[in-house]
């Protein structure tokens, strides 16, 4: 009596039902595993900002040669308001519709920080020679008015139009589009604030 040849599909020696076995257990892991590397790919490919801060991440790096001179004729120096944060308002030639509105926004933002918000001071930097609207300024208590040259001023990431958050070691930290959300800003000053041991 000779022995049936085996089933087509299987190998010598295995039972005919181990691969159908050894299938379903591997796909019972993948279900189990996907979860956690679709976490992984969120976590890493999705945009930060998305996740963390309302405004954009930059890398940090000092805000450079943004020396010039106040309304008053005394030297600016970004450097000497180490130590404390820095909304930085960057205008074009002249404080325009844009400028207006960032600069309401700074000032909602930095006033709903509470006790807090003299740990924040904020900083127009306008072109050399530029008189803004003497009206706006006064809408604006605690403004410093830096006159800077147009290269330092296109050189800050995004250029004109747009407020940044400089950190007190003077690093950029954060920066905002033309027409920010308060709410949105006021966020990330809170997280930075809290978490923050200087300034």
């Amino acid at each position: 009596m000779t022995d049936s040849p085996p089933a087509a599909g299987s190998e010598p020696g295995r039972p005919p039902r181990a691969g159908a076995a050894r299938r379903k257990l591997l796909l019972i892991a993948a279900i189990c595993i996907a979860p956690v590397l679709a976490s992984y790919a969120f976590y890493y490919l999705s945009p930060r900002g998305a996740r963390v801060n309302y405004g954009t991440l930059l890398p940090t790096a000092p805000a450079q040669g943004l020396d010039g001179m106040r309304s008053d004729g005394a030297p600016f120096l970004l450097t000497d308001l180490n130590g404390r944060w820095v909304l930085l308002v960057n205008a074009a030639e002249r404080c325009d519709a844009i400028c207006e509105r960032l600069l309401y926004a700074s000032r909602q933002a930095r006033t709903m920080q509470g006790k807090e918000q003299d740990r924040i001071v904020r900083v127009l930097l306008v072109a050399e020679g530029a008189a803004p609207d003497p009206a706006l300024l006064a809408q604006q208590p605690g403004l410093v008015v830096a006159h800077v040259g147009a290269a330092a001023r296109a050189a800050l990431p995004g250029g004109t139009g747009a407020l940044y958050v400089v950190d007190p070691l003077g690093n950029l930290v954060l920066r905002y589009d033309a027409d920010p959300d308060i709410k949105g800003i006021s966020r990330d000053l809170t997280r930075l604030l809290k978490a923050s041991g200087i300034g």
